[in-house]
């Protein structure tokens, strides 16, 4: 295939990949855009492997027969509650494909740039090596994090700001050292030292990290994995990647920021790392009164009597998978003329959007399906609350108590209806590590057990 028929196929992948992104921020036209991503990059890869740079398909041949097939596998086997340790691990994945890429340029023997071009093209290499050495300890440590291997609260070093601002510093130094070496012998110690300091930032950005936030570091270090993918298109001189990676860092970026403000952080705090512990202490998971248990029939009565009922999905939904019987619930409540819709946090589950993938999957029609902005209002006039597996997102300590990790985050505010009904599997606190005050209010009631049948319990009772 000739440089013009590449050209070709790359302009209409970037444009299929625009279409994608465009899809994806609509419940509607989230499948459509879906097909667009799958053909743009269908297209991208043909077009790559039919270049004139490729000369022997042997090795190419099976590694993306190898590389298919493990991606193939773990596409049938991830759970949709797996999904954030997932895209975790795959942005580890872009991350350490860029720190291999720089340096496999860098000491590439076809390359005799000299003056201004060797210049740019060593800044090229050294950002592609800084940010995907980051991008990859990062997500590591996050994939630790969402799977429990590592614990969720924050790592909090004395003077760890100063210590970061430190590591930011040297690498800077470090850049100019590597920009301005006349040799590969002296050029290669500076990136070295560079590689290792930024796999360190990287594993100590994330452990400062509460749990609360991980929702935003997911999607922070997707930003991160667009950065470190356009910089490797620099170092390949790909127009393509560089376009993917541009769009994939630009929109996670935007979608970090969107979160950023849904949970009341600063943005630039969380390039810095460490922001989910400012102004916070721990807080005891000790109970703070007496609950009171709730049976599932007493549950499906208070249900058949209310006029308006409002259902709260979270993590344990997505756990126990009970988005299913609590569509066939739905159905039911409405058949009764009873107004049914649902509220979802921005970070309700452990990635963004987790809620909505689940109640698509279930056919929950969209527009019964409100953001927390749209439906917030509204729960001094619900009748019924039901939160199935919530927690942090629904913790009036946000709102009440300044000292909690998560104070000043917005949540669904189901405390204001006249009942609240939780559904949990036990007195366990979120994933922030904080006891919620809504499970002991005098209108709050506890249906302890499995998501799943309890709901089905309910629906029998209906």
């Amino acid at each position: 295939m000739n440089e013009g028929m590449i050209t070709i196929a790359y302009i209409a992948a970037s444009i299929l990949f625009i279409l994608a992104l465009g899809g994806l921020s609509n419940q509607e036209s989230a499948r459509r855009g879906n097909v667009y991503g799958i053909v743009g990059m269908l297209i991208a890869i043909v077009a790559t492997v039919l270049g004139a740079q490729v000369t022997s398909y042997t090795t190419l041949i099976v590694c993306m027969a190898i590389g298919g097939g493990i991606g193939a596998y773990l596409a049938k086997r991830v759970e949709m509650t797996e999904m954030p340790e997932l895209v975790a691990m795959l942005h580890s994945f872009v991350g350490l494909a860029a720190v291999l890429v720089g340096y496999a340029s860098y000491i590439d023997p076809t390359n005799q740039l000299t003056g201004v071009a060797h210049s740019i093209h060593a800044i090229e290499i050294y950002l592609g090596v800084l940010i995907g050495a980051v991008t990859f300890t990062g997500s590591i440590v996050a994939f630790g994090k969402l799977r429990g291997i590592i614990t969720s609260k924050p790592l909090t070093l004395p003077g760890r700001h100063l210590f970061n601002l430190g590591l930011g510093v040297a690498c800077i130094f470090l850049g100019i050292g590597f920009v301005g070496a006349e040799s590969l012998g002296s050029g290669m110690v500076p990136l070295l030292i560079m590689t290792a300091i930024a796999l360190l930032f990287g594993v100590h950005m994330v452990m400062a990290i509460g749990g609360a936030d991980m929702p935003v570091v997911v999607s922070m270090l997707n930003s991160y994995s667009g950065w470190a993918a356009a910089a490797t298109g620099f170092m390949l001189s790909n127009d393509l990647l560089i376009v993917v990676g541009a769009l994939v860092g630009s929109s996670g970026a935007i979608l970090s920021y969107i979160m950023c403000r849904a949970m009341n952080r600063k943005f630039l705090a969380v390039i810095a790392g460490g922001f989910g512990t400012s102004g916070g202490t721990v807080v005891s998971d000790v109970e703070q009164g007496e609950v009171v248990p709730v049976s599932a029939e007493d549950t499906a009565e208070i249900l058949k009597n209310a006029s308006r009922v409002i259902i709260v999905p979270g993590y344990g939904m997505a756990v126990a998978q009970a988005q299913y019987p609590i569509y066939e619930m739905t159905k039911k409540l409405q058949a009764q003329n009873i107004e049914v819709r649902f509220a979802i946090h921005p970070v309700a589950g452990r990635l963004p959007g987790h809620m909505n993938v689940l109640l698509a999957e279930a056919k929950v029609p969209y527009d019964i399906v409100m953001e927390m902005d749209e439906i917030n209002e509204d729960f001094p006039d619900t009748d019924a609350v039901l939160v199935i597996g919530a927690n942090d997102i629904v913790n009036p300590d946000a709102q009440d108590n300044p000292g909690s990790p998560i104070a000043g985050m917005p949540v669904l505010e189901v405390w204001k209806a006249r009942t609240a009904i939780v559904m949990k599997r036990s007195m366990a606190t979120g994933y922030a590590g904080v006891q919620n005050p809504l499970f002991f209010k005098e209108n709050s009631r506890m249906l302890f057990g499995d998501a799943k049948s309890s709901v089905e319990a309910i629906l029998a009772a209906i």
